[in-house]
């Protein structure tokens, strides 16, 4: 069985690994679809950020990964899934969350939306709140692996 996990991953973080190590372990295949968002300028481009998530990934069996546009139904839909992986750090997540999950039930009922919470000890954790730590030259490594706290501090530098 095979699930979707979507989202920006801008940057992947160790609570994304997680939930991709985890969807794996229940579903058997987890396919990591990273939007590009039109309405977003990202920190990494597309390109990198697949290149950053095969990376970190290969070592989970059942990993896949693609890049979207536009709804996440139509990229599950193209991609012979009907199942979206999500994850919860805190109740706020779940208001937005069950809120995208309904849009999506409206769009296509084939949709289920998994929920799985996030572990405790990732549950701080959030692209902003690591690309915030870096931007301000504070240490990442423990938020992400290496190579991406690597690229963030290449990025983050000169300002």
């Amino acid at each position: 069985m095979k699930v979707l996990y979507p989202g920006s991953f801008d940057p992947l973080t160790f609570g994304h690994l997680d939930l991709i190590q985890r969807g794996s372990n229940l579903f058997g295949e987890v396919l990591i679809a990273v939007l590009e968002n039109p309405l977003k300028k990202p920190t990494f481009s597309v390109e990198r950020r697949l290149k950053q998530i095969r990376e970190a990934t290969s070592s989970i069996k059942g990993c896949s990964i693609t890049s979207f546009t536009g709804l996440t139904v139509d990229c599950a839909r193209a991609n012979q899934v009907n199942m979206i992986l999500r994850g919860l750090r805190a109740m706020s997540d779940f208001e937005y969350e069950l809120q995208v999950a309904h849009t999506n039930r409206t769009l296509d009922s084939e949709f289920e939306t998994i929920f799985l919470a996030t572990e405790t000890h990732h549950s701080f954790l959030s692209s902003s709140v690591v690309k915030e730590v870096a931007r301000f030259g504070g240490e990442t490594r423990h938020m992400v692996p290496e190579f991406i706290s690597n690229d963030l501090r290449q990025i983050y530098k000169d300002l």
